[in-house]
């Protein structure tokens, strides 16, 4: 999979891997491939090009709170798996399915006692800062960076996390889809109208990665579904193919943009 980053970033705008994971174990696990950016904790860490873990200051001020709960949540149900990250602390309870009760009631209390956001995953919840932040505000705010020239963006999605993420595209295309419809209009009004050259239309793919514990509403939401990483991978490398082996323009907006959304 690094290579496969690797080359998917040397041929397009953006390619981003956005996940519920620390952003030092993303770096661990993928190498850190040049060119792609790593997101971890559903956005409130970066992985800066230096390598270092920047994260986000509003939230750092959570992290002793955070820990205070996973230290609580140490008393957890035989088979209940607790997930430290720093800024956040998951409870899985795929282990112990019987557990999901407890799981559950627990992080309702914390979310109201300490007033921490709950995200819910499979067979896990997460508790962390308080803060609008989520795969969808990264995506939006990478696609924003990237300015103007955009003609394609897709996103790999496998859980309940990576639906904001898919709004995000949906959303992004939508606008697009409206600026170029209006621009064609302004572009057929009489001659002593401004003239407007016609936007572009925006693709955007939603792509749920699927296996026998996937929540039925990422397919529901997704353009295309493939199944497990493998599929991922063969999807990402037929999209390669597609594009050509040339490098990418280096011109505003670099022209398509990639995510790649994961737990």
């Amino acid at each position: 999979m690094p290579d496969l980053l690797t080359r998917l970033a040397a041929r397009f705008g953006l390619v981003a891997v956005i996940s519920g994971r620390p952003v030092a174990f993303l770096a661990d696990v993928l190498k850190s491939p040049p060119g792609v950016h790593l997101i971890g904790l559903y956005g409130l860490e970066t992985l800066a090009p230096d390598g270092a873990v920047l994260m986000d200051e509003s939230a750092a001020r959570w992290i002793d709170e955070v820990a205070d709960v996973g230290w609580l949540a140490a008393a957890s149900p035989p088979g209940v798996y607790v997930e430290p990250k720093g800024l956040t602390v998951t409870l899985h309870w795929r282990h112990a399915p019987e557990a999901q009760a407890w799981v559950e009631a627990f992080a309702a209390r914390q979310v109201e006692e300490r007033g921490l956001r709950m995200t819910t995953a499979r067979m896990s919840v997460e508790l962390g800062p308080p803060m609008d932040i989520d795969k969808g505000t990264v995506v939006r705010s990478m696609l924003a960076g990237m300015g103007r020239g955009i003609t394609a963006v897709a996103v790999l999605g496998d859980d309940l996390g990576d639906l904001p993420a898919f709004a995000a595209v949906a959303e992004f295309a939508a606008a697009a889809a409206a600026a170029a419809a209006a621009a064609a209009a302004a572009a057929a009004a009489p001659a002593t109208a401004p003239a407007t050259a016609p936007e572009t239309g925006i693709t955007g793919v939603r792509v749920a990665v699927v296996d026998g514990e996937s929540p039925p509403e990422v397919a529901a939401q997704a353009d295309m579904v493939v199944h497990g990483a493998e599929g991922a991978a063969a999807l990402l490398e037929q999209l390669m193919e597609a594009a050509g082996s040339g490098q990418r323009g280096r011109g505003r907006g670099g022209g398509r943009a990639g995510g790649r959304s994961g737990r």
